[in-house]
């Protein structure tokens, strides 16, 4: 039902006209993606989905079309619809997933496997644990580039050009 809700509502993103009604199912796919996320056990990656893509990205955009004037009754599809390339595209997409699928070794792993990890807790927990112990460096180094990347582009921002 999750993986239904998600495509579904993925589909109605890319075919509806209305910008506001695209945003909307959007909310659903990110919320899908989520719970499937849940079923691989994977709840850090899915607790990092509904808060950064849900309630960061999706409200700026729902924000960025609200206070846009008449940006809620503009029509987003072109009205040029292509079938052909698409399906060829998407037929080639498929060939090679399946082949992906198939060709990969695959280590199937019991539900007691993710649930006692080294840890003995679930993997938000393991990923916190090696962030703060074995990752600790590159953590550091990684969070001083997107400082000094954060500091450049609001100096960039903040860079008085003169009036001509």
């Amino acid at each position: 039902m999750i993986a239904l809700l998600t495509v579904s509502s993925a589909c109605v993103v890319v075919l509806s006209k209305n910008i506001l009604r695209s945003v909307f199912a959007l909310l659903f796919t990110l919320f899908g993606i989520a719970g499937l996320f849940l079923y691989l056990h994977a709840d850090f990656l899915a607790a990092t989905q509904v808060l950064i893509y849900v309630g960061g990205v999706l409200v700026l955009l729902l924000f960025g079309i609200m206070l846009t004037q008449k940006m809620v009754e503009a029509d987003v599809r072109s009205g040029q619809i292509q079938f052909a390339p698409t399906l060829v595209a998407m037929g080639i997409l498929f060939i090679f997933l399946l082949f992906m699928i198939f060709q990969t070794p695959w280590d199937v792993k019991g539900i007691a496997d993710f649930e006692q990890n080294q840890f003995g807790t679930g993997t938000t927990s393991a990923i916190g644990t090696l962030l703060m112990t074995e990752w600790l460096l590159p953590f550091e180094i990684a969070s001083i580039l997107l400082l000094a990347a954060l500091v450049g582009a609001v100096s960039i921002a903040r860079t008085r050009r003169p009036i001509e």
